[in-house]
């Protein structure tokens, strides 16, 4: 009997929704896995890059004599000599035909536009030497004034590119009234004003580093038919598309590799100067080239994250309900708009209205140019800033009420009996259920036994005192339906391609043009396979992150590759087993309507007749003895597009005590409950919960990035960029409910961002809980003692509040015509 054969008569556990330890950690924790830093070529030469010190300065010389002499070196090369074939990086949205956008040259000749900038690159036999001989490297530089403070640049006070005469690079409005999805938000305001409530809050993002495992790090070969690029990336196929546009060389002949990927977290999200250069200057010198970056490096030049002034005005009924939601951003580009740029507070436009019935909604946004690193999307993409917004905010409007953060959210969100549920923004929540995931949530944290623990250490003035924080959220993910996106201006598409390959031995080859870089597709796709084509687990091999293998995909992010990726490899596996039929029917001598196909086998309905899908792929390997129109193979393929994003959803809670003498917090407990429609793999699950959830919480208490008044980087490293370790946070306690999705056939919604959309604002919340009663209602991100104390302390006349502190948004920076230049 065949493997199959035993699975089906001894009804073996279904793979999907068991738990599998990844199958690809074996290589990846015994090192017999290759980063593409350990990939070493034939007669291979190391590039060194020369950045600028300055945030914005004009290059008058460059001097390379020196690197050139020294020991080993090949080659110094600078914006000039690379000129003509270094290509462009490209911005893949604009989110206006009005936006405004500068040159983005890998190398430029001419201006620096932030410090870190690539002046000049070395090119030695070792890597030390190129790195040794790149300080000999000598540029003049006339320093010219920098526009760094967000508020600022919005008001052209200081260009970050002179030429382009602004920093204003574009505005973006959605408003409910002129889509036809909810009422007028200024005359709703208006009526709230008048005997109702008006909640106005303005909110810090503050600018976050992606911190993955791995550096990045490029190789590139030119001395074969192609040229062949390994890189540590989360989007190979983009990166292909974005070299052949810009630099002149037929996509045919570009292959592009993304080998094990050590993280991301949307920080490989981009076509990097880095790689350009390392393309055009193995080009140049017919060589193998590698560029590996050092940590600082990473820190300095690698995009940023967040970084938004968000002002938020909200509206309710004298009882509470929520009646219109206004939001106004002011979102930093940095030096550039990057591959998504602006694009990113659009995808979180769509979620400042969260789980919540309003009637009225309006949002508007600002992006600015300044000469810091530009950003991008960072795990969560937008929606971890509207999310944080909203529930932040309606924190504040249950402190009005005086009523519990968890009633408020109650009376205002969608019930599980309202789905599908058509947002205020047009969108159609699928599938939910908010009442079950808070329920579970409550009971997970103790929440009344806390709530009653905090008022006895309120009443007793206790010095450390205890708040508890709320977040209910949900988000739109599995960047999906190319239609979509069309409409908002993205430059490609939503789909994604898999294909499945039957061998002559029974195996499995999947094809997936979702490539990983550490979420564990393989272990899952296998699941997928295993259960569809009823063939062992360990008879999957998924095979993805190559051009060459994998010839379409849109690749890794957005929480999409299970939803987009997973439903593409479901409808591969199904046409492989339509066109095993006819096959099968004539081994059988049967017809191919009374054929019947489960746990992997094919049988004659009425009789014991059968034979399994590895049994039909050995004979078409044969191909003897077959009809006329008969093709002998049963691979297929399939593209899906997804008809609509899907809708996860949860509600997390913590537990945080602040001693408020030193304004020192500890998290004493954190729970949540998340719906992610079905679970492929809840091991897997809980381990992109808990990553989320810790990424979520080091931007709410740790991470920041801080330039000074140059524009220098001054938290550049880990000594003063703080991320957490294991002995910085605790155990938290998880748990999900089940509303399948009803927009792809495995019912799966995505998880990979949820943790840290859901877990800021509920740290966040927490804090602020605790010391309410104190006076404060706002900590700036992020809660340092510091900044705790202060806020506790400010009625003392001699510390100011962080909202004090905070600069107000300007009437001509923020509040102008939102439809002037709008996209919608």
């Amino acid at each position: 009997m065949t493997a199959t054969q035993d699975r089906a008569a001894g009804e073996a556990q279904k793979e999907i929704g068991r738990d599998r330890r990844r199958k690809e950690d074996q290589r990846l924790i015994t090192g017999r896995t290759r980063w593409t830093d350990n990939i070493t070529l034939p007669g291979m030469l190391h590039l060194a890059m020369v950045r600028s010190p300055f945030a914005h300065a004009t290059i008058t010389s460059i001097d390379v004599e020196a690197a050139k002499s020294s020991r080993n070196v090949v080659a110094v090369l600078t914006g000039t000599d690379l000129a003509d074939t270094q290509g462009v990086i490209i911005n893949a949205w604009p989110i206006s035909p009005e936006q405004v956008s500068p040159t983005h040259l890998p190398m430029p000749a001419d201006r620096v536009s932030f410090a870190g900038e690539i002046v000049a690159v070395v090119v030695a036999r070792t890597p030390a030497e190129a790195r040794d001989a790149a300080e000999l490297v000598d540029v003049e530089y006339d320093v010219l004034p920098a526009a760094l403070d967000l508020k600022e640049a919005a008001t052209d006070a200081v260009l970050a590119h002179p030429d382009l005469g602004t920093n204003r690079s574009a505005t973006w409005q959605f408003d409910s009234a002129q889509a036809g999805t909810g009422g007028d938000v200024e005359e709703t305001i208006a009526k709230a004003r008048d005997g109702g409530i008006v909640i106005e809050r303005e909110y810090r993002q503050q600018r976050l580093i992606p911190a993955f495992m791995e550096p990045r790090s490029t190789v590139v070969d030119p001395t074969g038919e192609q040229l062949t690029m390994w890189s540590a990336t989360q989007i190979p196929h983009v990166l292909r598309f974005a070299l052949a546009a810009t630099t002149g060389v037929s996509e045919s002949k570009i292959r592009v590799i993304a080998p094990d990927v050590g993280g991301g977290f949307g920080g490989k999200l981009q076509t990097t100067p880095e790689e350009f250069i390392t393309f055009a200057v193995a080009r140049r010198l017919g060589k193998p080239i590698k560029y590996t970056e050092t940590r600082s490096e990473s820190f300095l030049a690698c995009h940023h994250g967040r970084d938004q002034w968000q002002k938020i005005t909200l509206a309710a009924e004298a009882d509470g309900t929520v009646t219109g939601l206004k939001v106004e951003l002011l979102t930093d580009l940095g030096s550039y708009n990057a591959l998504l740029g602006g694009g990113t507070p659009v995808l979180g436009a769509f979620m400042f209205n969260a789980i919540y019935k309003f009637k009225a909604y309006q949002f508007n946004v600002q992006t600015v140019l300044t000469n810091k690193t530009w950003t991008d999307a960072y795990r969560g993409a937008g929606r971890p800033e509207a999310t944080f917004a909203i529930e932040r905010t309606m924190d504040e409007l249950a402190a009005e009420l005086g009523v519990d953060p968890l009633e408020i959210r109650e009376k205002n969100w969608i019930r599980h009996d309202e789905f599908p549920f058509t947002s205020v923004c047009g969108l159609t929540y699928d599938s939910g259920n908010y009442e079950a995931a808070t329920a579970r949530a409550k009971e997970m944290l103790g929440y009344d036994a806390l709530r009653a623990e905090q008022q006895r250490r309120r009443e007793a003035g206790d010095r450390v005192q205890l708040g508890i924080g709320v977040s209910t959220f949900t988000e739109m993910c599995g960047l999906a339906p190319s239609r979509v996106l069309g409409s908002l201006d993205y430059g490609a598409g939503g789909w994604e391609h898999a294909s499945v390959r039957m061998l002559a031995t029974g195996k499995v080859e999947l094809v997936t043009g979702a490539s990983a870089h550490g979420q564990g597709h393989e272990t899952v796709f296998s699941q997928i396979v295993a259960d569809r084509l009823g063939v062992p687990f360990e008879d999957v091999e998924v095979l993805h992150g190559d051009t060459q293998v994998a010839h379409k995909g849109m690749d890794t992010y957005g929480s999409r590759s299970l939803v987009v990726g997973g439903e593409a490899v479901v409808r591969a596996a199904e046409k492989v087993i339509e066109k095993a039929k006819p096959i099968a029917a004539h081994l059988l001598e049967a017809n191919v309507d009374d054929l019947e196909f489960a746990a992997g086998r094919f049988g004659v309905r009425g009789t014991d007749q059968g034979m399994t899908i590895q049994e039909v792929a050995l004979a078409t390997f044969a191909a003897h003895d077959y009809p006329e129109g008969i093709e002998p193979y049963i691979d297929a393929e399939s593209t899906y597009d997804p008809v609509d994003f899907n809708y996860p959803h949860g509600t997390h809670l913590c537990a945080m005590e602040v001693d408020t003498e030193t304004g020192a917090v500890k998290m004493r407990k954190y729970t949540c409950c998340d719906d992610i429609g079905n679970v492929m793999n809840p091991l897997i699950v809980a381990g992109q919960v808990h990553g989320g959830v810790t990424q979520g919480i080091a931007q709410a208490l740790w991470e920041e990035a801080v330039y000074d008044d140059n524009g220098t980087l001054v938290s550049g490293s880990f000594v003063d960029y703080l991320l957490p370790t294991s002995a910085d946070t605790i155990s938290y306690d998880t748990d999900h409910t089940t509303s399948p999705s009803t927009t792809n056939s495995l019912g799966a919604k995505g998880v990979g961002e949820a943790g840290t959309i859901a877990s800021t604002p509920a740290v966040v919340n927490a804090v602020v809980d605790a010391v309410r009663h104190l006076g404060v209602n706002d900590i700036q991100m992020p809660c340092t003692p510091e900044r705790v104390w202060r806020a506790i302390h400010a009625h003392d006349g001699d510390a100011p509040t962080p909202a004090d502190a905070m600069p107000h948004f300007e009437a001509d920076a923020l509040n102008q015509d939102p439809t002037d230049g709008a996209g919608q």
